[in-house]
């Protein structure tokens, strides 16, 4: 039988990683270190058109150590290794080994550093040490919150369970000419241990429920895809989710109306496109991708400062580090977002990767822009407090700043009377696919349903289409926030290189604004 990793190693590991790191301190020139361990522990099951397509019974164990060290300047050195079971018995050379690596890297980058501030002149005095702000040191336990242990599940019901939904939504209707549904469930326990004397010991459930379908009317082909999820367990799947801020129905209810509005959406014809500048009111779920692109991307703080430019744009909100809209106005007055990891759903997490305790952020504050994601490293370039948005989606890649729940928050409007202000105008409902402009600067973002509105209420139905703004024009225009806030999860956001893709949370309430119509 094939060894398997439990999350229960992270007991065994904690003592030793504190123990390795102290010993650390010995490392000629060393200024600071940390180690990064989790394990998770998962299962998935797939179906086609009612047909098994696949499942899965893995687990998985990460080590990541970062360094900083130097003589005549400070440098960073990272270690990332991929273990698997066989390695668990050997975890002390493992992680000796690693910090060792990471320190002589960091060594390397400083001496070259070094080397290249005397040799550049003034250019090379633009380099400077690397340096982490200072934070609260913290030792903490923070258990994983489920009914049902994702480790329990059975396997086979799991493929029963993901095959009968498939099976149904197949049965809707012969124009549902394919679908694909999978589910997941999995339990995460990572470790964090620094140098400073941090130790957090994080466990995190999670299930999330996916379903892809294509439906064809006549020459029309309309493809949708949707997700359900939580940090819960398998409860979610069965019973849904009613929450203050996350409601989702049960799984098979989920599916089923996708399939169905893919048949409504397949017999609509295609939203035209407009000229000009029209009254739209969007949706929570279409905020969602809104938030997520104009707002959570452009105020990660490695972002702005161009660490990432040359494979995934810069911020519109930051052109330089005098050149910033920090106190500015953005938006209109009943704009506000921020992220806060103490919020339920995917993005939840009480401490990120560097032990930095996790708290909201307020990135705009009745239309003046307030700050930005950030880490130690980079409050230590830009100023301000570090606020916890610094996460890798595994522990042996470097993290970076990520959205944990970005939002607009909720204003003081019912959404029904929003709609019944409007004389002519769309409303738009889900979201689909973004396309971004370098600095997120301007958007096009389609939407799953549009509806014409006229004379305050919701009239024709078209598929394919959205609407295109400039970022601070769109925000600025906004007249009407809901009280409708709710939360969505986003499963595949994709940052970095190499890639690293993260479930996190966005959401808002209903707005309206003005943008041009893009359609078909």
């Amino acid at each position: 039988m094939t060894s398997r990793i439990a999350v229960e190693l992270v007991d065994t590991v904690k003592p030793l990683a504190r123990e390795c790191l102290s010993d650390a301190r010995r490392l000629p020139h060393l200024r600071y270190a940390d180690l990064r361990l989790a394990v998770t522990e998962g299962k998935y099951a797939s179906s086609e058109n009612g047909t098994p397509k696949g499942s899965g019974d893995d687990d998985a164990l990460g080590l990541g150590v970062r360094v900083l060290a130097g003589d005549r300047m400070i440098g960073p050195g990272y270690v990332g290794v991929t273990l698997g079971a066989a390695d668990a018995a050997e975890l002390a050379t493992r992680i000796r080994d690693a910090v060792e690596r990471a320190h002589r890297r960091a060594m390397v980058n400083a001496e070259h550093k070094a080397d290249a501030r005397e040799k550049f002149g003034a250019l090379g005095a633009a380099l400077a040490d690397t340096r982490l702000h200072r934070v609260e040191i913290r030792e903490d336990t923070v258990p994983a919150a489920y009914r049902v242990d994702p480790r329990t599940m059975d396997l086979a019901e799991m493929v029963r369970y993901t095959t009968d939904v498939s099976r149904q939504v197949a049965a809707v209707d012969p124009a549902l000419k394919y679908n694909a549904v999978v589910t997941l469930t999995q339990l995460s326990r990572e470790l964090f241990v620094s140098s400073d004397g941090a130790a957090i010991d994080q466990a995190f459930a999670l299930t999330q429920g996916s379903c892809a379908v294509v439906a064809v009317t006549g020459e029309t082909s309309q493809e949708l895809h949707d997700v359900t999820g939580h940090q819960r367990g398998w409860e979610i799947l069965l019973a849904g989710v009613d929450e203050p801020l996350i409601r989702f129905p049960p799984f098979p209810d989920f599916a089923l109306a996708l399939a169905r509005e893919g048949l409504e959406l397949a017999a609509a014809p295609p939203l035209p496109s407009s000229d000009r500048e029209v009254v739209v009111v969007t949706d929570p779920h279409y905020n969602t991708l809104v938030s997520h692109e104009i707002v959570g991307h452009p105020v990660e703080l490695d972002r702005a400062l161009k660490l990432e430019t040359a494979y995934a744009g810069r911020s519109w909100l930051l052109g330089g580090l005098t050149e910033h809209q920090l106190g500015r106005r953005v938006a209109s007055p009943l704009v506000s977002a921020y992220s806060d990891p103490s919020l339920p759903g995917y993005g939840h997490y009480a401490y990120d990767h560097e032990g930095t305790p996790a708290r909201r952020v307020v990135h705009i504050e009745e239309g003046i822009f307030r700050g930005f994601m950030n880490s130690r490293q980079t409050a230590a370039i830009f100023g301000g407090v570090p606020n916890g948005h610094w996460t890798a989606t595994d522990a042996s890649l470097v993290p970076l700043v990520r959205m944990s729940n970005t939002v607009f928050a909720a204003g003081a409007r019912r959404p029904e009377d929003i709609v019944r202000e409007v004389d002519r105008g769309w409303y738009l409902a889900g979201h689909r696919t973004p396309s971004i402009a370098e600095s997120r600067e301007n958007f096009r973002i389609s939407a799953r349903r549009v509806y014409e509105i006229r004379n305050g209420e919701l009239g024709r139905l078209y598929r394919d289409g959205g609407i295109a703004a400039d970022s601070r024009d769109y925000l600025t225009n906004v007249d009407a926030v809901g009280v409708d806030f709710r939360l969505y999860p986003i499963p595949n956001c994709g940052k970095g290189q190499p890639m690293q893709t993260k479930k996190l949370g966005n959401g808002g309430p209903t707005m309206r604004s003005r943008a041009r119509l893009t359609g078909a």
